[in-house]
Protein backbone atom coordinates (compact mmCIF):
# COMPACT_ATOMS: atom_id res chain seq x y z
CA UNK A 1 0.00 0.00 0.00
CA UNK A 2 1.03 3.39 -0.93
CA UNK A 3 1.87 6.21 1.24
CA UNK A 4 -1.47 8.12 1.92
CA UNK A 5 -1.42 11.97 0.84
CA UNK A 6 -2.79 13.99 3.18
CA UNK A 7 -3.96 17.81 2.23
CA UNK A 8 -3.51 20.28 5.71
CA UNK A 9 -4.82 23.54 5.64
CA UNK A 10 -2.61 26.57 6.93
CA UNK A 11 -3.14 29.96 9.37
CA UNK A 12 -3.30 32.95 6.22
CA UNK A 13 -2.60 36.39 7.31
CA UNK A 14 -2.88 39.62 5.03
CA UNK A 15 -1.06 42.19 4.03
CA UNK A 16 -0.30 44.49 6.87
CA UNK A 17 1.89 48.00 6.02
CA UNK A 18 4.96 46.73 4.38
CA UNK A 19 4.44 43.05 5.56
CA UNK A 20 3.20 40.94 2.63
CA UNK A 21 0.37 38.27 3.16
CA UNK A 22 1.56 35.04 3.50
CA UNK A 23 0.66 30.93 4.41
CA UNK A 24 2.06 30.11 7.49
CA UNK A 25 1.78 26.29 9.38
CA UNK A 26 3.11 25.02 12.66
CA UNK A 27 5.92 22.08 12.01
CA UNK A 28 4.28 19.83 14.37
CA UNK A 29 1.17 18.99 12.13
CA UNK A 30 3.16 17.93 9.05
CA UNK A 31 5.56 16.10 11.16
CA UNK A 32 3.23 13.95 12.92
CA UNK A 33 1.89 13.24 9.72
CA UNK A 34 5.03 12.28 8.49
CA UNK A 35 6.46 10.13 11.22
CA UNK A 36 3.28 7.82 11.02
CA UNK A 37 3.94 6.99 7.46
CA UNK A 38 1.76 9.99 5.39
CA UNK A 39 2.86 12.47 2.92
CA UNK A 40 1.72 15.73 4.28
CA UNK A 41 0.91 18.44 1.71
CA UNK A 42 0.26 22.02 2.75
CA UNK A 43 -2.43 23.91 0.80
CA UNK A 44 -2.94 27.24 0.21
CA UNK A 45 -5.95 29.13 0.89
CA UNK A 46 -7.85 28.69 -2.78
CA UNK A 47 -11.04 30.57 -3.87
CA UNK A 48 -11.80 28.62 -6.45
CA UNK A 49 -13.87 26.31 -5.49
CA UNK A 50 -12.87 23.73 -9.22
CA UNK A 51 -9.06 24.10 -7.79
CA UNK A 52 -10.26 22.98 -4.54
CA UNK A 53 -12.01 20.21 -6.10
CA UNK A 54 -8.92 19.22 -8.19
CA UNK A 55 -6.52 19.13 -5.60
CA UNK A 56 -9.16 16.78 -3.46
CA UNK A 57 -9.53 14.43 -6.21
CA UNK A 58 -5.15 13.88 -5.81
CA UNK A 59 -5.49 13.19 -1.99
CA UNK A 60 -6.27 10.23 0.84
CA UNK A 61 -7.35 12.26 3.75
CA UNK A 62 -7.45 15.54 5.12
CA UNK A 63 -6.57 16.98 8.86
CA UNK A 64 -7.81 20.65 9.34
CA UNK A 65 -4.92 22.94 11.93
CA UNK A 66 -6.03 25.00 14.73
CA UNK A 67 -5.75 28.05 15.00
CA UNK A 68 -7.61 31.85 15.90
CA UNK A 69 -11.51 31.61 16.33
CA UNK A 70 -13.86 31.16 13.86
CA UNK A 71 -16.61 33.40 13.11
CA UNK A 72 -19.54 33.00 14.69
CA UNK A 73 -21.66 35.05 12.43
CA UNK A 74 -21.22 33.05 9.58
CA UNK A 75 -23.28 30.02 11.48
CA UNK A 76 -25.84 32.82 12.88
CA UNK A 77 -24.07 33.85 15.58
CA UNK A 78 -23.20 37.17 17.07
CA UNK A 79 -19.64 37.76 17.69
CA UNK A 80 -18.16 37.56 20.95
CA UNK A 81 -15.94 40.52 22.54
CA UNK A 82 -13.63 37.84 23.32
CA UNK A 83 -13.36 36.47 19.92
CA UNK A 84 -9.80 36.70 17.74
CA UNK A 85 -10.69 36.18 14.43
CA UNK A 86 -9.36 33.88 11.52
CA UNK A 87 -8.07 36.02 8.56
CA UNK A 88 -11.49 35.74 6.49
CA UNK A 89 -9.68 34.25 3.60
CA UNK A 90 -8.54 31.35 5.43
CA UNK A 91 -11.86 30.39 6.65
CA UNK A 92 -14.10 30.77 3.44
CA UNK A 93 -11.22 28.54 2.08
CA UNK A 94 -11.68 25.85 5.17
CA UNK A 95 -15.34 26.25 5.26
CA UNK A 96 -15.69 25.26 1.43
CA UNK A 97 -12.99 22.54 1.85
CA UNK A 98 -14.84 21.17 4.48
CA UNK A 99 -17.96 21.18 3.03
CA UNK A 100 -16.83 19.33 -0.12
CA UNK A 101 -14.85 16.68 1.84
CA UNK A 102 -18.30 16.16 4.08
CA UNK A 103 -19.66 15.66 0.52
CA UNK A 104 -16.80 13.08 -0.78
CA UNK A 105 -17.04 11.09 2.54
CA UNK A 106 -13.12 11.90 2.70
CA UNK A 107 -11.60 10.96 5.93
CA UNK A 108 -10.82 13.59 8.06
CA UNK A 109 -8.97 15.05 11.52
CA UNK A 110 -9.83 18.50 12.57
CA UNK A 111 -7.57 19.73 15.48
CA UNK A 112 -8.62 22.86 17.99
CA UNK A 113 -10.60 25.36 15.79
CA UNK A 114 -10.12 22.12 12.87
CA UNK A 115 -12.83 19.96 15.36
CA UNK A 116 -15.06 23.25 15.85
CA UNK A 117 -15.31 23.78 12.22
CA UNK A 118 -15.81 19.69 11.60
CA UNK A 119 -18.63 20.21 14.18
CA UNK A 120 -20.40 23.00 13.01
CA UNK A 121 -20.41 22.05 9.38
CA UNK A 122 -22.60 19.27 10.19
CA UNK A 123 -25.18 20.76 12.53
CA UNK A 124 -23.75 21.11 15.61
CA UNK A 125 -22.83 24.73 17.31
CA UNK A 126 -19.91 25.99 19.30
CA UNK A 127 -19.46 27.78 23.00
CA UNK A 128 -18.02 31.37 22.30
CA UNK A 129 -16.68 31.81 25.41
CA UNK A 130 -16.43 28.76 27.72
CA UNK A 131 -16.15 31.34 31.31
CA UNK A 132 -19.95 32.79 30.34
CA UNK A 133 -21.02 29.63 28.90
CA UNK A 134 -19.97 27.52 31.78
CA UNK A 135 -18.94 28.99 35.06
CA UNK A 136 -17.90 26.51 36.55
CA UNK A 137 -15.52 24.97 34.19
CA UNK A 138 -12.22 24.22 34.56
CA UNK A 139 -9.87 26.75 33.08
CA UNK A 140 -9.15 25.76 29.47
CA UNK A 141 -6.38 28.25 28.79
CA UNK A 142 -3.78 29.85 30.68
CA UNK A 143 -2.21 33.09 28.71
CA UNK A 144 0.51 32.63 31.52
CA UNK A 145 1.51 28.65 30.96
CA UNK A 146 1.47 27.69 27.47
CA UNK A 147 1.85 24.32 28.60
CA UNK A 148 -1.35 23.70 30.83
CA UNK A 149 -3.28 20.69 31.09
CA UNK A 150 -6.38 19.08 32.84
CA UNK A 151 -7.65 15.50 33.01
CA UNK A 152 -9.59 13.91 30.35
CA UNK A 153 -12.29 11.38 30.54
CA UNK A 154 -12.47 8.90 27.73
CA UNK A 155 -15.86 6.99 26.34
CA UNK A 156 -15.46 3.16 25.98
CA UNK A 157 -15.30 1.97 22.47
CA UNK A 158 -14.32 5.00 20.80
CA UNK A 159 -10.96 5.88 19.22
CA UNK A 160 -9.45 7.78 21.91
CA UNK A 161 -10.23 5.21 24.27
CA UNK A 162 -8.06 2.41 21.43
CA UNK A 163 -5.11 5.06 21.95
CA UNK A 164 -4.67 6.27 25.36
CA UNK A 165 -6.22 2.91 27.27
CA UNK A 166 -7.11 3.27 30.99
CA UNK A 167 -5.61 5.55 33.56
CA UNK A 168 -5.40 8.85 34.36
CA UNK A 169 -4.85 10.94 31.00
CA UNK A 170 -3.95 14.99 31.08
CA UNK A 171 -3.77 17.22 27.98
CA UNK A 172 -2.86 20.19 26.64
CA UNK A 173 -5.48 23.07 26.78
CA UNK A 174 -5.33 26.19 25.46
CA UNK A 175 -9.00 27.67 24.06
CA UNK A 176 -11.58 29.31 24.81
CA UNK A 177 -14.86 28.10 22.26
CA UNK A 178 -15.93 24.79 22.69
CA UNK A 179 -18.03 22.38 21.20
CA UNK A 180 -21.40 22.81 22.66
CA UNK A 181 -24.59 20.54 20.81
CA UNK A 182 -22.37 17.77 18.85
CA UNK A 183 -23.22 17.42 15.24
CA UNK A 184 -26.02 14.55 14.01
CA UNK A 185 -23.67 11.64 12.70
CA UNK A 186 -21.00 12.03 15.46
CA UNK A 187 -20.38 11.51 19.35
CA UNK A 188 -18.71 12.30 21.90
CA UNK A 189 -15.32 10.30 22.43
CA UNK A 190 -13.03 12.21 25.11
CA UNK A 191 -14.62 14.99 27.96
CA UNK A 192 -13.30 17.05 30.76
CA UNK A 193 -14.18 16.33 33.98
CA UNK A 194 -16.20 19.67 33.84
CA UNK A 195 -18.25 18.48 31.14
CA UNK A 196 -16.41 20.22 27.77
CA UNK A 197 -16.38 18.00 24.91
CA UNK A 198 -12.48 17.33 24.24
CA UNK A 199 -13.15 14.90 20.93
CA UNK A 200 -15.99 14.18 18.48
CA UNK A 201 -16.20 11.01 16.45
CA UNK A 202 -18.25 10.35 13.30
CA UNK A 203 -21.08 7.21 14.01
CA UNK A 204 -21.55 6.82 10.71
CA UNK A 205 -20.27 3.61 8.11
CA UNK A 206 -19.47 5.69 5.65
CA UNK A 207 -17.10 8.90 6.89
CA UNK A 208 -14.07 8.22 8.84
CA UNK A 209 -13.85 11.50 11.06
CA UNK A 210 -12.95 12.68 14.12
CA UNK A 211 -11.45 15.63 16.07
CA UNK A 212 -9.85 16.81 19.33
CA UNK A 213 -10.03 19.79 21.00
CA UNK A 214 -6.77 19.41 22.15
CA UNK A 215 -3.32 20.07 20.51
CA UNK A 216 -1.94 16.53 19.66
CA UNK A 217 0.78 18.04 17.08
CA UNK A 218 2.39 20.49 19.63
CA UNK A 219 5.13 20.61 21.73
CA UNK A 220 3.54 20.31 24.96
CA UNK A 221 1.49 16.94 23.82
CA UNK A 222 2.82 13.82 25.15
CA UNK A 223 4.61 10.50 23.62
CA UNK A 224 0.96 8.39 23.33
CA UNK A 225 -0.77 11.79 21.89
CA UNK A 226 1.11 10.17 18.41
CA UNK A 227 -1.35 6.91 18.88
CA UNK A 228 -3.85 9.11 17.05
CA UNK A 229 -2.17 10.37 14.66
CA UNK A 230 -1.58 6.38 13.93
CA UNK A 231 -5.43 6.02 14.31
CA UNK A 232 -5.75 8.40 11.65
CA UNK A 233 -3.34 7.11 8.99
CA UNK A 234 -5.41 3.64 9.80
CA UNK A 235 -8.74 5.43 8.79
CA UNK A 236 -7.21 6.60 5.37
CA UNK A 237 -5.91 3.11 4.49
CA UNK A 238 -9.36 1.55 5.55
CA UNK A 239 -10.57 4.21 2.98
CA UNK A 240 -8.55 3.60 0.44
CA UNK A 241 -8.53 -0.28 0.63
CA UNK A 242 -12.87 0.55 0.27
CA UNK A 243 -12.28 2.77 -2.53
CA UNK A 244 -10.20 -0.08 -4.62
CA UNK A 245 -12.84 -2.64 -3.74
CA UNK A 246 -15.29 -0.01 -5.11
CA UNK A 247 -13.32 0.52 -8.72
Amino acid sequence: MTKPVIGMNADFRSAKGETPAYSCVAAGYYDAIINVGGIPVILPPYECVEDIETVLDRLDGVMLVGGADLDPRRDGWMLHPTIQLQDSRRESFDRCMMRLVSERRMPMFGIGAGMQLLNVSQGGNLMLHIPDDRPNALPHKDPLDPAHRHTLELVPGTIMERVYGDGELRVNSMHHMAVDEVAPGFKVSAICPDGIVEAIESTMSDWFAMGTQFHPEASTASALDVRIFEEFILGVAEFQGAVRLVA
